[in-house]
């Protein structure tokens, strides 16, 4: 898919519009998973913004984000950065044609404290 394009269906997945950031790091320095990020939530907009999307996609980070949501609660622009990584996620799934975990992975991960929200996100991600 061309960058274009990829950016164009990005933004529509999401509704997320990236100009409104104006780069604060407020997003990322609410974010409980930045110390195991490559790309933080102020980056990911910068880089889609860029037309960086291929960076984005091969990215670990996009699979340590725990869409929280801290980062659009904490956003004074109201930019939703968690949206547009659930939407990098999904092209991910759709031009891959893959998960970035397996059914059957997950018992093995299982624990007592997990909280139910992690588990329903995790299930969000797996094509049908």
């Amino acid at each position: 898919m061309e960058q274009n394009n990829l950016k164009e269906t990005l933004l529509r997945i999401s509704g997320v519009n990236p100009r409104k950031c104006m780069k604060c790091g407020k997003c990322s320095g609410t974010c409980p998973s930045y110390d195991e990020m490559e790309y933080h939530p102020h980056e990911f907009v910068s880089m889609v913004e860029n037309g960086e999307t291929e960076k984005l996609m091969a990215s670990p980070s996009l699979y340590r984000c725990l869409t929280c949501f801290a980062c659009v609660e904490r956003c004074p622009r109201g930019v939703q950065p968690a949206k547009l990584i659930e939407a990098v996620r999904l092209a991910v799934i759709r031009q891959q044609g893959m998960n970035h975990l397996k059914p059957d992975q997950l018992p093995d991960m299982l624990d007592e404290d997990m909280p139910q929200q992690a588990l329903v996100s995790a299930m969000r991600k797996f094509a049908k």
